[in-house]
């Protein structure tokens, strides 16, 4: 059984802070939630980093919304519906086709400026699975840093408190007879290392992503699934966690977070090669190179499986303008000695997104009063079992709004201190955490990775739940804990990936290597015992 808070707490005696709403996470999910609630009392925004340290600074590609005139929901809802593979949540992919393109607008007059043509009009480009242009873009391929910088203004000049390099260590709950649970805000540490409870009213937890439970990541060092682990300590649902999106092209070369090649470089028309500079994708899929992501990633682990090659090429030299019109990432592979439109880019598959996450409704509920869950972290139903392109930051817009929404009419009253005094019995670790981390990395890669099979999705699950027995509160710092978080996600994942016997999206079993709609068109969802 998973121990319920990290560390020994007595809580009485800890310095706390008080607010009306906490915000944990500063991506364009927590950031955009957190300026939509301003007006309902004093928000307090939380993050582990720095405002600027969040998976939305690095996406490229940009933002789905049906805006152009060709376009509409319904076009881009059965995009979404045929890229999740038949597991989406219909009625909440409705939801983010119908309000996405007005959380856009909003967006635009919050300030971000994306590219626009030489007549004044948003431009579009179309990745993966769209079957229109509908991705709006800004500064070429600097989509997520331009979102950023405008909410991060807008942040600083509304009154909503920043608590920078707080680390989410456990949130607090609280039951009474007979009720169901109400989260009561959280404990985190300070940057000096203390310790320290936040009151609220109500909390969301935007944290993000997981991609550091992989060897191979696009994801920074900052994503490890911190939001979510908590969770489920806590209490709530923790759903579809099995689907983990491969990113395809991600620069092949040493080091870690890997570099992402946007997959709107294979939208304005890039190709991808074999080692014998053969143009393969035909054999996969009559979408060519705008497959979706999950058949492109295998596609190319065949390729390189096939070559014993170490990586595939994405061929942009016959594109004209290349490097204006992805003018960061022609920079970042000159720093690299590639020369974008003159060169062939060697790319591999790299750990981008996970599909699950907190389980919600459409208003971020989890099932916990007064806990509530938008973005990556959550698991709102509309990936289903593989995220479409660009679908991400919309929905961190539309959910966020709607948990900002519905809280108008059931913020709960300010909680009293819950008694709670914890004493967990230390455990001896083994080995230094640094050796762990990437430990569970390997694991993880190696046996919970694109491709899967009952034997190496057993060994993790023993590896990891020892791992957890040997770190239970064997240590008491930011490091231990995120190590603690990515063991306790990881077995999440090995567990669901288990559970489901079958193919589908972003989980490829090849000892059930077909999807299998008459029993498996359902949801994994885990629950702490």
């Amino acid at each position: 059984m998973t121990q319920r808070y990290l560390a020994d707490v007595d809580l009485a005696a800890l310095p706390k802070v008080s607010c009306d709403i906490l915000v944990v996470g500063t991506g364009i999910a927590g950031m955009y939630t957190a300026l939509k609630l301003k007006d309902l009392g004093q928000v307090l925004l939380m993050t582990k980093g720095k405002l600027v340290e969040s998976n939305t600074q690095y996406a490229q590609g940009g933002i789905a919304a049906a805006i152009g005139g060709a376009d509409s929901p319904r076009l881009h809802l059965n995009d979404t519906l045929e890229a999740g593979a038949g597991l989406c949540d219909e009625a909440a992919v409705q939801v983010l086709v119908e309000e996405g393109p007005d959380c856009v607008r909003e967006l635009i007059l919050m300030g971000t400026e994306f590219d626009r043509n030489q007549s004044g009009e948003l431009e579009l480009t179309r990745e993966g699975a769209h079957s229109m242009r509908r991705i709006l873009h800004a500064h070429g391929d600097a989509t997520g840093a331009e979102i950023r910088r405008a909410l991060e203004k807008q942040v600083r000049s509304a009154g909503v408190i920043v608590h920078e390099e707080h680390f989410l260590v456990d949130l607090l709950t609280e039951k009474g007879d007979g009720a169901p649970a109400r989260c009561v805000g959280v404990l985190a540490l300070t940057p000096d290392g203390v310790m320290t409870a936040y009151l609220a009213r109500a909390v969301i937890v935007a944290t993000g992503g997981a991609g550091q439970l992989y060897t191979n990541s696009t994801n920074p060092e900052i994503a490890t699934g911190d939001g979510c682990a908590c969770a489920y300590r806590a209490g709530a649902e923790i759903q579809d966690v099995e689907f983990i999106q491969f990113h395809p092209t991600a620069l092949k070369e040493e080091g870690n977070p890997k570099f992402l090649i946007s997959e709107a470089v294979r939208g304005e028309g890039a190709h991808l090669l074999n080692k014998h500079g053969e143009r393969f994708m035909a054999q996969y899929d009559a979408r060519l190179e705008l497959a979706p992501r999950d058949i492109v990633a295998r596609s190319i682990v065949d390729q390189m499986r096939k070559t014993e090659h170490p990586c595939c090429y994405l061929d942009t030299r016959h594109l004209p303008d290349v490097k204006e019109r992805f003018p960061g990432i022609a920079a970042a592979l000159h720093e690299r000695g590639i020369e974008m439109g003159v060169d062939l880019i060697p790319v591999a598959p790299a750990a981008h997104y996970i599909m699950g996450g907190i389980k919600t409704d459409t208003e971020g509920r989890t099932g916990i009063l007064g806990l509530y869950a938008c973005g990556e972290a959550a698991c709102t139903g509309i990936h289903g079992a593989n995220r479409l392109a660009s679908n991400s930051l919309l929905e961190g817009l539309v959910f966020g709004k709607r948990i900002a929404e519905v809280l108008r009419t059931e913020l709960l009253p300010t909680p009293t201190l819950p008694a709670l005094r914890t004493t967990n019995t230390p455990a001896q670790a083994t080995q230094s955490l640094d050796v762990y981390w990437r430990e569970v990395q390997t694991l993880m890669w190696e046996n919970v990775g694109i491709l899967r099979d009952e034997a190496r999705l057993q060994v993790a699950i023993d590896r990891l739940t020892a791992i957890l027995t040997e770190l239970s509160s064997a240590h008491v710092d930011r490091e231990a804990f995120e190590v603690v978080n990515m063991a306790q996600l990881g077995l999440l994942v090995a567990k669901a990936a288990l559970a489901r016997r079958e193919s589908r999206g972003g989980h490829f079993r090849t000892d059930y290597p077909e999807r299998d709609d008459a029993h498996w068109r359902i949801h994994v969802a885990q629950r702490r015992s």
